[in-house]
């Protein structure tokens, strides 16, 4: 047992944009300041007034540098509060006002820079992302056809021996050649140069300028010694080192576009998974197939097998199950019968179920699932920001070197120094060390979410690595969240007691309410004569229109004061008082009375009793043997009596346990082990978590939990399988390993390749080859956290 702890907004759909990425046109989307539902919330301004936060969905980034620069392109203009660019998902979240600036303005102004955006909605993104893939394979196809005519071109300079090919023909083979790499200067390399002169011209230098700058060298060397093979460039030509490079860069942005494109789609299902069409009952009992868009809460539904639920709902009628697995990873059916929630997405697999809609549109948990993982891959971790500091850094030291490398062969050899020069940009071009973290943090996050834990910041899979003490909260969390009521004083309720227990119980999202609901056979109360206010961890209390106090909740809270010698009995549904066992029953009571689990007082004085049983989670006995196996202390804290808490840590295998801890006494405990060293993973459920969710390195909260308490967690476990929690652990353990695997690499790769092409043993095509392939050696080592093993 643990000791205790010392006192310490929205409105209509988008269509597609058809124009060009470069030079878009305007998109009635983005100039009518109405249609914003989708992608953009309203937030109040602590100033006054409000603003809009719009989540877009950007094309044309190549490198992290683009991100900045496109922060400050949107942050210089009027009406743009904050610009956050995330540039592993291409990701835009804009907050800005629409009375002072117009989307489509901030578009144009991105286009100048070689960029472009649609809201983060699946139609527009689609499109976007078709185009985008488009022009890339259209450049690529131009580089690679045109690459091999040039070294067919550049091949007979090779093998021919000296004076062995005439200057006529030297000449015409360097012409031809100067023929065939303009087109992939001018259109394969386009985007290079325009994205180069943009970083420069905004003060913050890319990886497209060192790319740039060695073409730009080469191409003009090249095309100075074709013009004159005896003047001050020499006779060599670079023609086919540039097609080969710009092939070769152009493949690996190709493959690192296919990876951020897959990334999109995953979360595009979640919008893709609802059908078009769905039956609903009119006012005069008529099935009719309607749009899903025209669904609202409270209308009646029948979803038949094989279809999909339109929105969040609860059955009516019908028996059956129900596949979950894209929204919570349960690959298992799930069992439905009246009474049961069923959410949108899911797929019926059993007979044909009528529903009462209680959810639709992006207010249903389909639409916010979607929504934290676009969040979630928008957020930047530390070390993903580091790596774009010392990429930034690097690039510096990079133009340095390169400058360095140039003159120094002017006096060794001025024949080679542009070839040098050009080697040096294109190897030491940091493609693979602005890759080496984002591409291991968006594909580590993808495969927690088809896992079931959906991740509300990336920053949590470096928490989890350092997690040495998991701190779990009983009731909904470690317990089945639904438990049921086994017994209640009197049999019989007064009506004034019953009309209490449901209006105190409707007003409580907690899982112990909603059981005695279901035990009262009614729904939420709306009488607005009723006065409820809900103490976390103890209860509720409520005044009625009489002005008479009420309390449910747990037993020393609602009574404060000694309960009258009453004759009290618990009965379950099925037992009935008989007058034989009046005795028995009374002193049976009377020891319950000390261990109740609901009571309802009026006044302080005893009205009704419930009794409610308790099951662990499936699977959470493993799930907790799981961690320990990892090597990680479990604790159990609840605010539930000590003997529930003792029982139900022995039956799951926790060791360390306290009851009646208060949601301050949960806090302090937290805050202790910290001071002592730990980094504590906090799972809980309800309200009364919140405060130590917020508190704990890593905060993780179970898919039904109440809203303030998602709002402090990192993580949000939608399958509610615990065993989820052990395999985040193997994966943020195995995603540490993979990004250092990729900086080692990046600086292993650089340690190795600058040296051998400051001394000129690394020619320009060499040196494309290398930078290409160290970039996809990072998003190949990166793509495998998408099979992550259980021995990881």
């Amino acid at each position: 047992m643990l000791p205790a702890p010392a006192a310490t907004a929205p409105a209509g759909a988008l269509g597609a944009d058809t124009g060009r990425a470069n030079r878009p046109h305007p998109d009635a989307s983005l100039t009518d300041p109405g249609p914003l539902d989708g992608f953009t919330d309203w937030i109040e301004d602590p100033r006054g007034g409000r603003f809009a936060r719009s989540r877009l969905r950007l094309s044309g980034m190549h490198c992290a540098a683009c991100a900045g620069l496109i922060e400050a392109t949107l942050r210089g203009r009027p009406g743009v509060l904050q610009a956050q660019v995330n540039a592993s998902t291409q990701g835009l979240v804009l907050d800005w006002r629409p009375e002072a600036v117009s989307l489509e303005d901030l578009r144009q102004a991105l286009s100048g820079a070689g960029y472009d955006f649609s809201p983060d909605l699946a139609g527009p993104t689609r499109a976007l992302r078709q185009r985008e893939h488009r022009q890339a394979i259209w450049r690529l196809f131009v580089a690679g056809f045109l690459m091999m005519q040039v070294m067919m071109l550049a091949w007979p300079s090779y093998v021919a021996a000296p004076g062995e090919m005439a200057p006529d023909q030297a000449a015409l083979l360097r012409w031809g050649q100067w023929v065939l790499t303009l087109p992939v200067m001018l259109l394969s390399a386009g985007p290079f140069f325009q994205a180069a002169f943009s970083q420069l011209r905004a003060r913050r230098p890319g990886m497209d300028v060192p790319v740039s700058l060695g073409l730009a060298v080469a191409f003009v060397a090249g095309t100075g010694a074709t013009l004159d093979p005896s003047g001050p460039f020499g006779h060599e030509v670079y023609f086919d080192s540039i097609t080969m490079f710009v092939a070769f860069l152009l493949g690996a942005r190709y493959l690192e576009l296919r990876a951020r494109h897959r990334a999109a789609q995953a979360l595009e299902q979640a919008a893709d998974a609802l059908p078009q069409r769905v039956e609903r009952q009119d006012q005069q009992g008529a099935w009719a197939w309607v749009a899903v868009e025209a669904l609202s809460p409270g209308d009646r539904v029948r979803v038949s097998a094989g279809q999909r639920v339109p929105a969040d709902a609860v059955v009516e009628s019908g028996i059956g199950a129900v596949d979950e697995s894209l929204l919570t990873g349960e690959s298992r059916p799930v069992a439905k019968q009246p009474g049961n929630a069923v959410l949108a997405g899911s797929m019926n697999l059993g007979t044909a179920l009528t529903l009462q809609v209680t959810h639709v549109g992006e207010q249903t948990r389909l639409a916010g699932i979607r929504q934290l993982m676009a969040q979630a891959f928008q957020d930047r971790p530390a070390t993903l920001r580091l790596s774009e500091r010392v990429a930034g850094w690097f690039l510096g030291v990079v133009l340095l070197l390169a400058g360095g490398a140039a003159l120094a062969w002017q006096f060794v050899d001025p024949a080679k120094a542009v070839a040098v020069a050009v080697s040096v940009l294109i190897v030491t071009c940091p493609c693979a060390l602005s890759l080496a973290a984002p591409a291991a943090w968006v594909a580590a996050a993808g495969q927690l979410a088809r896992r079931g834990l959906l991740l509300v910041r990336l920053e949590a899979i470096e928490a989890l690595v350092g997690v040495d003490r998991v701190v779990l909260d009983k009731t909904g969390t470690l317990t089945d969240p639904a438990p049921g009521v086994r017994g209640q004083w009197p049999p019989t309720l007064e009506p004034d007691d019953r009309a209490a227990a449901i209006a105190l119980a409707g007003r409580s999202s907690h899982p112990l309410s909603r059981a005695l609901n279901a035990w009262l056979g009614d729904s939420a109360s709306s009488d607005d004569a009723w006065s409820i206010e809900e103490f976390s961890g103890r209860g509720l209390q409520g005044t009625d229109a009489q002005g008479r106090c009420w309390r449910l909740g747990s037993p020393d809270w609602a009574c404060q004061a000694r309960v009258d010698d009453e004759r009290v009995a618990v009965h379950g549904p099925d037992r009935l008082a008989d007058a034989d066992h009046e005795a028995e029953a009374e002193a049976e009571a009377a020891d319950r009375l000390l261990d109740p689990r609901i009571v309802l007082t009026l006044d302080a004085r005893l009205r009704a009793m419930w009794e409610i049983d308790e099951t662990l989670r499936p699977g959470a006995t493993e799930a907790i043997a799981d961690w320990q196996a990892l090597g990680l202390t479990v604790e159990l804290l609840s605010g539930d009596l000590p003997r529930r808490v003792g029982d139900v840590a022995a039956l799951a295998g926790i060791h360390r346990w306290r009851g009646g801890a208060s949601p301050e006494d949960k806090l302090a405990h937290v805050a202790a082990l910290q001071e002592r060293g730990h980094h504590v993973l906090m799972i809980g459920d309800g309200i009364n978590d919140a405060p130590v969710l917020a508190r704990a390195q890593v905060a993780v909260a179970m898919g039904q939990g109440a809203d303030l308490a998602l709002s402090r967690a990192d993580a949000l476990l939608v399958s509610e399988r615990l065993a989820a929690i052990g395999d985040a652990l193997r994966v943020a353990r195995r995603t540490r390993r993979v990004v250092r695997q990729n900086l080692a690499w990046s600086a292993l790769y650089n340690a190795t390749c600058v040296p051998l092409a400051l001394i000129g043993w690394l020619p320009p095509w060499a040196a494309g080859l290398g930078m290409a392939a160290s970039s996809l050696l990072v998003i190949g080592n990166a793509a495998r956290l998408g099979r992550v093993s259980r021995s990881c």
